[in-house]
């Protein structure tokens, strides 16, 4: 079986690969591999080394004959690329979000691959209240507010149609809850906080007062977990939406608990919200209030069908997820060949 991985360097591309390569030490000669990223990694370097690489912009139109060259041969390409910064930037990341996807959908259309798995996101659900799971017939319209969201409801949309145009080609989609990692502490760190507040968490964080509105309520999974929904789905050719999340559900107490914090202090959403907003306006930190806003409505998602379907199981706890990523922030933890999760640099 020959899988290609776009955002093969990334997040959870880099689990993806590390993934794929521990089944290909099990089944020699079974699995090619075929790495598509903007920026191409150290290669000579664990789990980039041993894959076939192809550099290129998937949103880019001059790049489709690379693309569909790269994805000629495939039996199943797993799309993961994708770009949550510059936010100040939304045409940049629509073409690279939503072109982007478009673009590897007519390419694999063209070459022939038979399977086609796509990263969606809890982040695609229309809004929902916390106080009942949803699973994968909810609405994936997204929410107003959040590009983030917006950008993966168009996805969405463009996977229906093409599953529809084509239904020689097997169409998954994963929607994932948020994917910590401690390799990817240094990146989100970045991502979401910027360049210089990530330097202020300690290696072991702890918060005596924690402020969190009463519905910060929200899910997380291990990179490593993810990584084996995707293999499940592509060796079972499986097709249809997985929601894909770990336990137990993230709450305010539960956070004041990883924070070793004796007092929750109750903020409304809204105050959240607002001074998001006017931080991120101002350039004061990365994060605009989008990101609160889906926080606030994503459902809380009822993963059984992955569990029936897949016989999924994650082997991380959210807890534990969450506690490597913010070790991984606070050591500035990362993977040293990938161009994106490279470490932080300690002065």
């Amino acid at each position: 079986m020959r899988i290609a991985i776009t955002g093969a360097s990334g997040n959870a591309g880099t689990a993806l690969l590390r993934n794929l390569q521990g089944h290909l030490a099990g089944r020699p000669g079974s699995l090619e591999l075929v790495g598509i990223s903007r920026r191409l990694p150290d290669t000579s370097q664990d789990p980039y080394r041993g894959i076939q690489w192809h550099t290129m912009d998937v949103g880019l139109e001059r790049d489709m004959p690379l693309l569909e060259e790269a994805l000629t041969g495939v039996d199943a390409v797993v799309h993961l690329a994708w770009q949550i910064q510059p936010n100040h930037d939304l045409d940049l990341l629509h073409r690279t979000n939503v072109t982007g996807t478009r673009n590897v959908l007519d390419a694999a259309a063209r070459a022939g691959v038979k399977q086609v798995v796509c990263a969606s996101s809890v982040g695609a659900y229309s809004k929902s209240g916390k106080d009942q799971r949803r699973d994968e017939s909810w609405p994936a319209e997204g929410m107003a507010g959040s590009h983030y969201s917006r950008h993966k409801a168009e996805q969405e949309k463009l996977l229906d149609g093409f599953a529809a145009a084509n239904p020689g080609i097997a169409v998954a989609r994963l929607r994932p809850a948020l994917i910590f990692q401690k390799h990817a502490g240094a990146e989100i760190g970045r991502y979401f906080l910027g360049r210089i507040l990530p330097r202020l968490v300690p290696a072991k964080p702890w918060l005596p007062i924690l402020p969190a509105p009463d519905n910060l309520i929200f899910q997380a999974v291990h990179a490593d977990d993810v990584a084996e929904a995707y293999w499940r789905v592509v060796d079972q050719r499986a097709s249809g939406a997985f929601n894909i999340a770990a336990e137990p559900v993230l709450t305010p107490q539960e956070l004041g608990r990883i924070l070793g914090a004796k007092r929750i202090l109750p903020i409304p959403m809204r105050l959240l919200h607002a001074v998001a907003d006017v931080t991120w306006r101002a350039r004061l930190q990365p994060t605009d209030s989008g990101w609160v806003e889906m926080a606030a409505g994503a459902p809380i998602m009822d993963t059984s069908r992955a569990e029936r379907i897949l016989a999924w199981q994650p082997k991380v706890s959210s807890v534990d997820a969450v506690k490597e990523l913010l070790a991984g922030m606070g050591t500035g933890e990362g993977v040293t060949p990938s161009p994106v999760l490279k470490p932080r640099r300690h002065r």
